[in-house]
């Protein structure tokens, strides 16, 4: 047997806040998953009874243990899994299973994501929960610019059941101890939105193996407009209606280009959204928040976004 196939503890990570049912719902899913030997949930300061829920959980005696780790205040998704991580880790993980509170695993998810053994960074498709046929978060395949936005085409792209060298956000996505070791936490002054991405970027530029699973399947409340079509339909845009999410997009978007692709990318990102908000959602107010990330991904300030959550 070689080392790959050889059990792996797989610790989970979920990062929460104020959203105590889902968290409910999430939490009961993951004690009935094989395979999995402790639960993680980092709890972002949240006010709705989580914190007192997740101590009366963490008493119990039965089930896949839950270790719960509340923050002094709310870090975002960002922090939340930069902290998740780290504790992951110290509680023995050899795999760390990354998930937001509202995200719901399916049955054999994580069974189906551990058949792939020979991968260091890996997750599932997303789909919508309330219409499954369709991807909440729309996939770029590798080596062109096509854009996949159902469920039914994702996998006719697949080769062999996955889709190589392409990973979605933080929602049942597993990670190696051994790529983490390599490449650190995830980055927590993002705050939120972005920071899988870097990750990814990160996970990539240190040769790791990345995969999509098609046949894993995560369901996700909506999300929005991701992947929204401009340009005459040459390109997309993520749209959000957030203030707060796009405020970090921009900012954290720019960071990215600039640390990991270079300033061409960050000026046809720039251009993108000048387009976006001038020509397909006229927006003289989401233009000035858009410039405002803008500049400070360029400055490389992190504090802007506190004035969102005031």
């Amino acid at each position: 047997m070689s080392a790959e196939s050889q059990p792996r503890r797989v610790v989970a990570a979920v990062v929460t806040f104020n959203r105590l049912e889902l968290l409910r719902t999430l939490v009961a899913s993951l004690r009935a998953t094989p395979d999995l030997a402790a639960i993680v949930v980092v709890d972002n300061a949240s006010t709705d009874g989580t914190g007192e829920w997740l101590r009366v959980e963490a008493d119990r005696g039965d089930g896949v243990p839950l270790v719960p780790v509340r923050l002094p205040e709310n870090r975002g998704g960002a922090g939340g899994f930069h902290e998740g991580v780290r504790r992951a880790l110290a509680e023995g993980a050899d795999l760390v299973w990354l998930m937001d509170d509202d995200g719901l695993p399916e049955p054999g998810c994580l069974a189906t994501l551990l058949a792939e053994a020979d991968l260091d960074f890996w997750g599932p498709l997303v789909v919508d929960r309330e219409a499954p046929e369709e991807l909440v978060f729309p996939i770029r395949l590798p080596g062109g610019t096509r854009t996949v936005h159902r469920l039914a085409d994702a996998r006719a792209a697949a080769r062999a059941g996955r889709i190589d060298d392409i990973v979605i956000p933080f929602n049942g996505v597993l990670v190696t101890r051994a790529l983490v070791e390599r490449i650190g936490l995830p980055r927590s002054e993002f705050f939120i939105w972005g920071d899988d991405h870097e990750y990814r970027l990160r996970a990539e530029a240190a040769g790791a193996r990345i995969a999509t699973v098609t046949d894993a399947l995560v369901r996700h409340p909506s999300v929005g407009e991701l992947g929204t079509p401009m340009m005459f339909g040459r390109t997309t845009y993520n749209h959000s209606p957030s203030d707060l999410k796009h405020y970090c997009m921009a900012r954290n978007n720019v960071v990215n280009l600039r640390e990991h692709r270079g300033w061409l990318f960050v000026l046809f990102f720039v251009v993108k959204t000048i387009w976006f908000y001038t020509f397909t959602r006229p927006s003289v107010r989401r233009l000035r928040l858009s410039a405002e990330g803008i500049l400070a991904g360029v400055r490389g300030d992190f504090t802007g976004h506190g004035r969102f959550l005031r």
